[in-house]
């Protein structure tokens, strides 16, 4: 099911990130660095992604910087191209229930 709030790289922050494909542009942990894949399950301090070799990793959000790409479909209206979106970890940092309420705040006051 589609969401009614479209996903833009000013709300991806408030959205549901497992589907969406990511890479570990910087981490505090260099072995971590380059990893891409598809988030899978997320937790207050965590993102799980799968790789290309349907291996799970589990990448702390705190002190890392992601990349995330933006299907054409789910992003704005009219847009052909994916969106890629360039977002600090820190930022990621909440119980993922409680980071995708916070959008309503957001439209709210918006």
């Amino acid at each position: 099911m589609r969401s009614k709030v479209e996903i833009l790289p000013s709300n991806l922050i408030f959205h549901e990130l497992i589907g969406l494909e990511i890479k570990v542009i910087n981490s505090t942990n260099p072995s971590l660095t380059g990893i891409r894949g598809r988030v899978i399950n997320e937790t207050k301090n965590m993102l799980v992604v799968e790789n290309s070799q349907s291996r799970e990793l589990k990448i702390p959000k705190a002190d890392s910087e992601f990349l995330f790409r933006i299907p054409a479909e789910l992003s704005e209206k009219g847009r052909r191209s994916d969106t890629f979106v360039k977002i600090q970890g820190n930022l990621l940092l909440s119980q993922p229930e409680n980071r995708i309420k916070n959008i309503k705040k957001l439209r709210k006051w918006g």
